[in-house]
């Protein structure tokens, strides 16, 4: 290698630990906030479109579902991806579906298609839950003591998704007349493209032998109380975020309120779900993780009685604002005090297992909000939403009894 080149090659590669760190944490923050665009425009639209060419509009919220059925399938293929060949691998076929998300589901709208863009929703779950790993990836890269931050500090790049995706929708729905939201989808695939470039550059270590050969078997990881807790308190703030979030958009235009006014309360929802994440992990750090998840579960709690309380702008605003603000909490803490049940060679297979319970038990709450929304109303959403809180408090206040005893 000639003197110029290994100059380059040291140009490239952050020589202190600590620039390593941060520049992949800042990759992954980026690239978090690209890919957060891709949740955000399936949600603004899936419903409506479902409403459109679905043969009954009992599968509305179909497209949906399936995109959070593709989150629970593909969570375990994409944790054995990172374990053999490394998360960088796994990021790379994430944005790879996300790219076919996009083109599929454009097609889908020009063909009037219900089927294929059922499928590319299916696409769009699978990169969902690479981007998710993010978090988990980001605490890799410090030490112990600084992993909450870490995590947080990608989850705040969900903030700019919260705006990127919303404008996306606003901006490119009617771009290709007659065809609704095709111009929306090909514009998101262009965004994942972005996101794949960013995320060429991030430097994690290869998996070791030790990860490889996977560490302790899962069965005994699960039956740990705190795992058991964390996975509980896990599925429902996401379960509860996706059943609310599902319905929301689909109510708001059956109450007579515009496009306009759905997409602007979902950008205030998504940014609300990722703004506190700049100070999340300081105060996990500085409270417990268990009592940032009361915290959240308390705020989801506060959106479904201001849903309860009117159907005017306002109240869907500030429902969504809640919601978004109570999934913050409630999942980052959760995931907080999944970091404390593994040891670092079983960390990818005890993540993927985390994530398949919360998005696979999350797919059966996305199925039946269409349903309850269109034979019930909005207002038996909110109701049903409050028996999933009950059964995660319960196992935080078990935990935190078992606690007090070892303690003691």
């Amino acid at each position: 290698m000639s003197q110029a080149e290994a100059t380059t090659t040291r140009a490239l590669v952050p020589e202190s630990p600590a620039e390593y760190e941060l520049a992949n944490i800042v990759r992954l923050t980026i690239a978090q906030a690209l890919a957060g665009a891709n949740s955000t425009v399936v949600y603004a639209t899936g419903a409506i479109i479902g409403n459109t060419l679905a043969p009954s509009k009992a599968l509305a919220t179909l497209p949906i579902s399936i995109f959070v059925v593709g989150m629970a399938a593909c969570t375990l293929p994409a944790g054995a991806i990172a374990r053999r060949h490394g998360r960088r691998a796994a990021f790379l076929a994430g944005t790879g579906c996300g790219v076919l998300v996009g083109v599929l589901a454009a097609l889908a709208v020009v063909l009037g298609s219900f089927w294929l863009f059922c499928a590319a929703t299916f696409f769009g779950g699978a990169y969902a839950a690479v981007i998710l790993s993010f978090r988990f990836a980001a605490a890799e890269c410090v030490p112990p003591e600084r992993r909450p931050r870490a995590l947080s500090a990608v989850m705040a790049g969900g903030v700019f998704a919260g705006v990127i995706g919303p404008q996306l929708v606003t901006y490119t729905m009617d771009l290709w007349a007659p065809y609704l939201f095709a111009g929306t989808f090909l514009a998101q695939a262009a965004v994942a493209a972005l996101s794949a470039l960013v995320l060429i550059g991030v430097r994690l270590p290869m998996p070791t032998a030790a990860e490889t050969a996977g560490g302790r078997p899962l069965g005994a990881i699960a039956r740990q109380p705190r795992f058991i807790t964390a996975a509980i308190c896990g599925v429902v703030s996401y379960l509860l975020m996706n059943f609310l979030m599902t319905a929301a958009p689909l109510a708001m235009r059956l109450c007579g309120l515009s496009q306009e006014m759905s997409n602007l309360g979902l950008q205030w929802h998504v940014i609300a779900m990722y703004l506190p994440s700049f100070f999340t992990g300081r105060l996990i750090t500085r409270f417990g993780a268990p009592r940032i998840v009361a915290a959240g579960l308390t705020l989801t709690a506060a959106s479904a009685a201001t849903g309860l309380a009117g159907v005017a702008v306002a109240h869907f605003w500030l429902s969504l604002i809640l919601l978004g603000l109570g999934w913050n909490f409630g999942f980052i803490g959760a995931s907080a005090l999944v970091l404390e049940c593994h040891r670092p060679e079983e960390r990818t297979r005890v993540q993927s297992l985390n994530d398949f319970i919360v998005f696979g038990t999350m797919a059966l709450g996305s199925f039946s909000s269409g349903s309850l929304l269109t034979s019930y109303g909005w207002s038996t959403v909110l109701w049903v939403s409050l028996f999933p809180l009950m059964i995660a408090v319960a196992a935080l206040a078990f935990a935190a009894s078992s606690r007090s005893r070892r303690a003691a």
